[in-house]
C-alpha cells in the first residue's frame, strides 16, 4: 500500500510524511496513477448487492443509533443516580434506578437485534454474491478461466467475497452509528464542562498516533505468520494428495523432516508475534494510562473544588473512552473500504471474464435430429493455446453415427486439446468444429450443421483422462447427469459399463458412499462409473479421452462393444494408446508434429508400434 521501499515500509510523500496515514498514502498513490476511479468502480459494484436490502439496513442503522442513544442516557442516569446516592437525596432514586435498568435493558435489547440483522444481511449479500460469481465462473471461457490456479478461484470466491459482504452490509451504518455516537458523547461532556470535553477529544488522537508504529509492526508480524501458515496447509496438503506415492517410495522419512521444518518455522513465527503482542499491550496500555491518569487528575482537581459532582466525573471518564473507541472506529472505516475495494477488484476480475459462446437456438433446431445421431466433422483446424506456436494445424477429422472412431497420438500431440475443441470449450483459429445431423432430409443441412458452442454440449457425453469421480455415494456421481433416472437405468449403465458385477458387491450396492476421486476403487473400477455416467447421459456424441486406459483387454474390448450394441446410432470418438481398440476402430487419425492425418485401418499394428516409439 503506497509507494515501497527497499525494505518493503511505506514510503509517505507530501504532508503525508507528517500525519503518516497509510489510508492517505493509497489515496494520493491512486490519484497520481489514475486508479483512484477504479475504486470508485468497486464502491459502485459493492453498493449494488448492498441496495439490494437498503430498507433492512436503514432499519439497522437506526436500531444502533437508538441502541447508541439508550446507552447514552443510561449513563447520565448513572451519574444523576451516583449524586444522589452521595448526596443522600433519595427521592428520586427509585424512579432513576428504574429509567436506568429499563435503558440499559432496551440498550442490550437492540444491541442484540442489530447483531442479528446484521448477520441477516451479511448473510444474504455473501450469498448472493457468491451465488452470482460461481455462475459467471462457471459460465466462463474455459481457455480464460484455465489462468487461475484453483486456490487463487478458491481465495477469492471465499475470503474476497466475505471482506465485500461485510463491508457491503456495514459501511454506511457503521460510519453514521459511530459518527453519531461520537457527538453525542462530545456533546454531553461538553454540556458539563467544556476543558473536559476538550481533554477527551485530544485524547482520542493523542491514543491513535501513538498505537500507528505498533500496528504497522503488528501487521507485518500478522502478514508473516499467515504466509507460514499457507506454507504449512500446502505442504500438509500436497503430502496427504501423494500419500500414495511417498509410502510406495517409502520416503515416509523425509517428509517428516520437512513437517517438522515446517512446525519449527510456524514456530518461530509464532512466538515473534506473541513477543511482540506483549510489548505492544504494555506500550499501549502505559500509553494509555497517562493519558487517563490526565483525564482523571483534572477531574479529582474540579471535584476537589467542587466544580463538579462525583456523578458528574464518573460520566466523563466513561464517555472520554467512548468517545475515543469511537473516534478509532471512525477511523477504521476508511482502510477497511481500501481493503474491500481491493477484494471487489479481484471478484469483478472474475466477473468480466470473457463469457462462453451460446446458441440455444442452434439446440432447438438439433433436437429435431437427435435421434438419428451426428457427425463430428472437423475441419482446416488451425489452434494455438499462445504465440508459442500451433498445437493443431490444418486437420481434417470425421465420425460419423455407429462408428468407433480413434485418436492417437504421442503425449501431449494435441488429443485431448482436440477433444477440448470439440466440446466448445476452447475454439479454433481457423476452420471448423460441427456436428451434422445423419441422414437428414435437408442435404444443406447436413452438409454445414451447427457450430460447437456450450449449449451444443447438451448432445455429449464426456469420459476426461483420469480419475472424475466426486465424493458420494455411485449412485450420485450417475445421477447427477440424469436426476430423474430410474434404479433399473442406473442398473443397466452399469452392465453396460462392466461395472455392475463390482458395484452391486460393494457394501451398500451402488449407495455406498466413495471418497474424494473414487478413494476405495481402483482406478480402473473408477473409469468403468465414469463410463457408466456417461452411457446413463444417453447423449449421440461420446468422447472417451484415454476413458479404458487402466482396463484389461479383454473388458475394455466388451465395454466398447457394449455400448455400440446399446444405440447403434451413437458416435464414439475415443483417444487411446491401446491396439486392442484400434481393432474396432472404423478410422484412425493421429495426431503428431502439429498435424491430424488420417491413417490406413488395416495397418493397426504398425501404428501401435509407432505409439510405442
Amino acid at each position: 500500500m503506497g509507494k515501497r521501499n527497499e525494505d518493503s515500509t511505506t514510503e509517505y510523500t507530501g504532508a503525508n510524511r507528517v500525519l503518516r496515514s497509510e489510508f492517505v498514502q493509497e489515496m494520493k498513490n491512486r490519484r497520481e496513477d489514475g486508479s483512484f476511479r477504479e475504486m470508485i468502480d468497486d464502491w459502485r459494484w459493492i453498493f449494488s448487492y448492498s441496495k439490494r436490502y437498503k430498507k433492512i439496513i436503514v432499519l439497522y442503522t437506526i436500531m444502533g443509533i437508538a441502541g447508541s442513544t439508550l446507552g447514552l442516557v443510561s449513563a447520565v442516569v448513572s451519574k444523576y443516580m451516583i449524586d444522589i446516592v452521595v448526596g443522600r437525596k433519595t427521592e428520586q432514586l427509585w424512579l432513576l434506578a428504574l429509567l436506568m435498568i429499563s435503558s440499559m435493558l432496551l440498550s442490550l435489547l437492540f444491541t442484540c437485534l442489530v447483531s442479528r440483522i446484521s448477520t441477516r444481511i451479511y448473510v444474504y449479500v455473501n450469498n448472493d454474491i457468491q451465488a452470482d460469481i460461481f455462475d459467471k465462473i462457471m459460465d466462463s471461457d474455459w481457455q480464460s478461466l484455465s489462468a487461475y490456479a484453483n486456490g487463487d478461484l478458491l481465495n477469492r470466491f471465499s475470503e474476497d467475497v466475505s471482506t465485500v459482504a461485510n463491508n457491503a452490509v456495514s459501511w454506511i451504518p457503521t460510519l453514521i452509528i459511530d459518527l453519531y455516537s461520537f457527538l453525542a458523547s462530545f456533546a454531553v461532556i461538553l454540556y458539563y464542562d467544556a476543558t473536559m470535553a476538550l481533554i477527551a477529544l485530544i485524547s482520542a488522537p493523542v491514543l491513535l498516533f501513538a498505537s500507528r508504529f505498533i500496528m504497522r509492526r503488528m501487521r507485518y508480524y500478522r502478514t508473516r505468520l499467515r504466509e507460514v501458515t499457507s506454507d504449512v496447509m500446502a505442504f500438509e496438503t500436497d503430502v496427504f494428495y501423494h500419500m500414495d506415492t511417498i509410502k510406495s517410495f517409502g520416503i515416509a522419512n523425509l517428509y517428516g523432516r520437512g513437517m517438522r521444518s515446517q512446525q519449527e518455522k510456524y514456530k518461530e513465527a509464532t512466538l515473534k508475534s506473541n513477543a511482540f503482542d506483549i510489548k505492544a499491550h504494555v506500550f499501549t496500555n502505559l500509553t494509555g494510562t497517562v493519558v487517563s491518569l490526565v483525564a482523571f487528575g483534572y477531574c479529582l482537581a474540579r471535584l476537589w473544588s467542587g466544580a463538579i459532582s462525583f456523578g458528574t466525573m464518573t460520566l466523563f471518564l466513561q464517555q472520554r473512552s467512548e468517545l475515543s473507541g469511537h473516534f478509532n472506529s471512525l477511523v477504521g472505516i476508511f482502510p477497511n473500504m481500501l481493503s474491500s475495494s481491493v477484494s471487489a477488484s479481484r471478484i469483478r476480475e472474475l466477473t468480466e471474464l470473457p463469457r462462453e459462446r451460446h446458441d440455444p437456438e442452434s439446440v432447438r433446431e438439433m433436437e429435431r435430429y437427435a435421434k438419428r445421431g451426428f457427425s463430428i466433422r472437423v475441419e482446416d483446424l488451425e489452434f494455438a493455446y499462445d504465440e508459442r506456436g500451433d498445437v493443431v494445424e490444418g486437420g481434417c477429422l470425421r465420425a460419423d453415427p455407429g462408428e468407433i472412431v480413434a485418436l492417437i497420438g504421442e503425449s501431449g500431440a494435441g488429443k485431448t486439446t482436440l477433444m477440448r475443441l470439440i466440446l466448445g470449450l476452447i475454439f479454433p483459429e481457423n476452420g471448423s468444429v460441427k456436428l451434422c445431423p445423419a441422414g437428414s432430409a435437408d442435404p444443406g443441412q447436413e452438409e454445414t450443421g451447427w457450430d460447437v458452442n456450450a449449449d451444443v454440449r447438451a448432445f455429449f457425453s464426456y469420459v476426461p483422462q483420469g480419475n472424475s469421480i466426486l465424493a458420494g455415494t455411485v449412485e450420485e456421481n450417475l445421477r447427477m447427469v440424469k436426476e430423474d433416472a430410474s434404479d433399473a437405468e442406473i442398473r443397466q449403465a452399469l452392465e453396460l459399463a462392466c461395472a455392475w458385477e463390482f458395484v452391486s458387491a460393494l457394501p451398500d450396492g451402488v449407495k455406498t458412499k466413495l471418497g474424494e476421486r473414487g478413494h476405495g476403487l481402483s482406478e480402473g473400477q473408477a473409469q468403468r462409473i465414469a463410463i457408466a455416467r456417461a452411457i446413463l447421459r444417453g447423449a449421440p456424441v461420446l468422447l472417451l479421452d484415454e476413458a479404458t486406459s487402466a482396463l484389461d483387454n479383454h473388458t475394455q474390448e466388451m465395454v466398447l462393444k457394449n455400448i455400440m450394441r446399446s444405440d447403434p446410432r451413437r458416435t464414439v470418438l475415443v483417444t487411446t494408446h491401446r491396439s486392442a481398440v484400434l481393432k474396432l476402430c472404423s478410422r484412425i487419425y493421429k495426431v503428431s508434429g502439429g498435424t491430424l492425418t488420417q491413417q490406413d485401418p488395416d495397418a493397426v499394428g504398425s501404428v501401435h508400434d509407432d505409439l510405442q516409439q
